[in-house]
């Protein structure tokens, strides 16, 4: 039943209370052969910088390494953030990744700066914004044509190199941009869930069949996280109920260890703003999220689901992708 619908992984790469940037990386690319080893369809990092809790910022770099480990599982970005670098150059560096992994290389690519005004500052030494996205984004595919356009400037490697590009995005600029380019398209509903249905229906109702797509191919982001019961779960998940609480208070930091009583932490409005940003979460015994994700999928006609599972205990992190994977192709 669940066929037609795909399972991926988003994974950031967090660094954990007591832990080294070294661990977070060997852990993420233990968890991405573990996935593949479940069958899951992609397993995609994020850039993020300075930001002490997650070491995804070199993300081609990772993405590279991730794919060097595994063998069959479809490795990228979730995203690159495109404003923060020269398109040249990531042409360059996913043409370089595709040819070492053919077939195996997603680009998607997002146009927030992924961290804060400063660093962005840093990043951007010359002078590109959000703004400049939909330049950046035909600039950075005419790198890949099989004759570049720019006879003069080419991306080598990268020209000719078939690398899927996706748009991301947590509103509804990028999903018509999508739509209208005829370019699959992946939702941070993991942050973002109230915007999910609109930027959806942006999506398809702007989409025009290109070289790329005939048809719209979507992909949600959502929280995940699957246990052997309900009470265990909830409790895995207040790692990532710390971490959004962190992200209120401005206060971002290492992953935290699961807590069984979140009172002790948050006050009343604070639980509100936080379970208000993840009322988009599955978080449960496997059966009940692998069905709710099915539903899920289905009531907005999505083509695929990606999982963010955020857990301290890194044994239990992989525990939850194959008790969600084993009760999802049982339905």
């Amino acid at each position: 039943m669940t066929k037609q619908i795909k399972l991926s992984a988003l994974n950031l790469a967090p660094v954990r209370k007591g832990k080294t940037v070294r661990e977070a990386l060997q852990h993420t690319i233990r968890s991405a052969k573990a996935v593949e080893s479940f069958d899951y369809h992609r397993f995609w990092v994020a850039e993020h910088h300075n930001m002490e809790g997650v070491a995804s910022s070199a993300t081609a770099v990772l993405i590279g390494q991730i794919a060097q480990e595994t063998t069959h599982i479809r490795v990228g970005s979730g995203g690159i953030m495109l404003p923060n670098h020269a398109p040249l150059i990531i042409a360059e560096q996913f043409g370089t990744l595709a040819a070492l992994h053919p077939n195996r290389i997603d680009l998607g690519l997002g146009r927030a700066p992924g961290t804060d005004q400063l660093t962005a500052q840093a990043l951007r030494r010359n002078g590109q914004r959000a703004e400049d996205f939909p330049s950046l984004v035909e600039e950075l595919r005419h790198y890949f044509n099989p004759v570049s356009s720019r006879p003069h400037v080419r991306a080598i490697p990268g020209e000719g190199e078939e690398v899927p590009i996706w748009l991301l995005g947590s509103s509804g600029y990028s999903a018509q941009m999508a739509g209208e380019l005829g370019l699959p398209f992946a939702f941070a509903g993991h942050f973002s869930p109230k915007q999910i249905v609109p930027a959806l229906n942006l999506y398809y109702d702007t989409f025009k069949p290109s070289a790329v797509l005939s048809e719209p191919y979507s992909m949600i982001a959502v929280n995940a996280i699957a246990a052997e019961t309900e009470q265990e779960a909830q409790m895995l998940a207040s790692s990532l109920y710390q971490q959004f609480l962190s992200m209120i208070r401005n206060q971002r930091g290492k992953l935290q260890p699961a807590v069984e009583n979140m009172d002790v932490i948050w006050t009343p409005h604070e639980e509100q703003l936080v379970m208000e940003q993840l009322s988009g979460s599955f978080i449960g015994d496997a059966n009940k999220v692998a069905k709710q994700l099915y539903d899920f999928a289905m009531n907005l006609q999505v083509n695929e689901i990606m999982l963010q599972t955020t857990i301290f205990d890194e044994d239990k992190q992989i525990d939850s992708y194959k008790r969600i994977m084993d009760a999802w192709q049982a339905l």
